[in-house]
């Protein structure tokens, strides 16, 4: 049984070593793919999974209703003009929500590695809030940088 098993693993991780190779073949050639690699924390798997699940990006009206459709924008109870931001509702498309808050992840993991970044929002966010709460406001505002620099069709460039 183990070997059958072991067997069945190999082959396994040979379809998935050339998925992983046909995905990374695929954003050094697609356009859309390669520019959505620029931004950081995002790679090849992400962008391809933004590519193949995320509707047409005409559909949103701002990056807020894109990272909205994901789960990552947080509610608004606003009344009377006071504006009041609740939670992230965590409905929405999971499978890229996931990645980007993996991808945000990776990036935080970076700057607190480094003692710090060149993007000043980003750490002192980091230097504030718990970690996994930074990840989801990066992971909101890459949502935010896919769904503009689609619109403009540019590339990355830090602000």
């Amino acid at each position: 049984m183990g070997a059958i098993y072991l067997e069945q693993i190999a082959r396994l991780t040979e379809i998935i070593e050339r998925l992983a190779d046909e995905l990374e073949a695929a954003s050094r050639t697609d356009v859309q793919l390669r520019r959505l690699c620029t931004i950081p924390g995002i790679g090849p798997i992400t962008a391809g999974a933004v590519a193949a699940f995320a509707p047409d990006f005409d559909t949103f009206d701002s990056g807020r209703n894109f990272a909205s459709w994901l789960g990552l924008a947080p509610r608004q109870r606003s009344t009377g003009g006071k504006t009041r931001l609740g939670s992230v509702s965590k409905m929405g498309q999971t499978d890229i929500r996931r990645l980007l808050i993996v991808g945000a992840m990776s990036v935080i993991r970076w700057v607190v590695r480094k003692g710090g970044s060149t993007n000043r929002w980003l750490a002192a966010l980091v230097s504030r809030k718990p970690r996994m709460v930074a990840a989801v406001a990066l992971a909101n505002k890459m949502a935010r940088m896919i769904w503009a620099m689609t619109k403009k069709q540019e590339d990355f460039r830090m602000a």
